[in-house]
């Protein structure tokens, strides 16, 4: 039996948070700009997330909320994109700010704050489980599959929309595709991990703390190093808190 718990602590929340934009920075940085091979359509949408930081840092969760929006918006109007692993990220993202909201509800305000606080904590599992889905979906399309089966996979939808005349150019755009669906393969179960956090707090807040601990279980099983689940399920059985330790820190384990 799960023994009930108190109040999440802010910290968690925090390192929640944090966890976001670890995911953003992480995804981003396989996208700059200074790569002309990257699909030139959704080059503003990873560069809007170049501002993620500065509005999650200053509490502006509005504006973080209007940033995703934009963001999505872009993703939809190309077939190739809509469901793919960067809209999941967008869900997951969507997820942590309504979540931080509503478990903050008496210490953080926003122009959602009129909702309740039980309405930002459904808002916020509703994002969570689509980004569990969308994360699903998506693997199940390429995982397995080698380079040249996801090429031939991308290339089904990959050029609608796409306006170029020269053979070479969309070549290297197909090839730079192929080359972040390998990369995203490998990054996906990390971030499923995080959803699946996410969740939890969506079900310890409702006190269905034995769902809350399979969520943060699951979330372990695919990322060892998920400390944030790892603590909430702490929590839940009564067990200390871990820090991660200087090496820790300095050399952290790849993602």
């Amino acid at each position: 039996m799960i023994p009930a718990a108190g109040k999440i602590p802010r910290a968690l929340i925090y390192v929640m948070m944090a966890l976001v934009v670890i995911t953003v920075l992480l995804a981003y940085s396989h996208y700059r700009g200074k790569n002309l091979s990257v699909d030139p359509r959704i080059v503003p949408a990873r560069k809007l997330y170049e501002g993620y930081n500065a509005l999650a840092g200053s509490n502006d969760y509005a504006g973080v909320i209007r940033l995703l929006d934009t963001i999505a918006q872009i993703y939809s109007q190309y077939p190739h994109y809509r469901g793919s692993f960067e809209t999941g990220v967008l869900e997951n993202n969507r997820a942590a700010v309504y979540l931080t909201l509503g478990l903050s509800y008496d210490s953080l305000s926003s122009p959602y704050h009129h909702l309740g606080q039980d309405s930002l904590i459904a808002l916020g599992e509703s994002a969570a489980r689509k980004s569990i889905d969308i994360y699903k979906r998506w693997l199940s399309v390429y995982e397995g599959s080698g380079t040249e089966e996801i090429q031939e996979q991308v290339l089904a939808t990959f050029g609608i929309g796409l306006k170029t005349d020269d053979p070479g150019e969309m070549e290297a755009y197909l090839e730079n595709r192929v080359r972040e669906i390998e990369n995203a393969m490998e990054e996906t179960p990390r971030r499923l991990s995080v959803s699946y956090t996410n969740l939890g707090l969506a079900y310890r807040y409702r006190e269905d703390y034995q769902e809350a601990a399979s969520c943060y279980q699951h979330a372990m099983d695919l990322w060892e190093d998920n400390l944030t689940a790892e603590n909430n399920l702490n929590i839940l059985l009564g067990e200390p808190m871990k820090k991660r330790n200087f090496i820790q820190k300095m050399f952290p384990k790849p993602k």
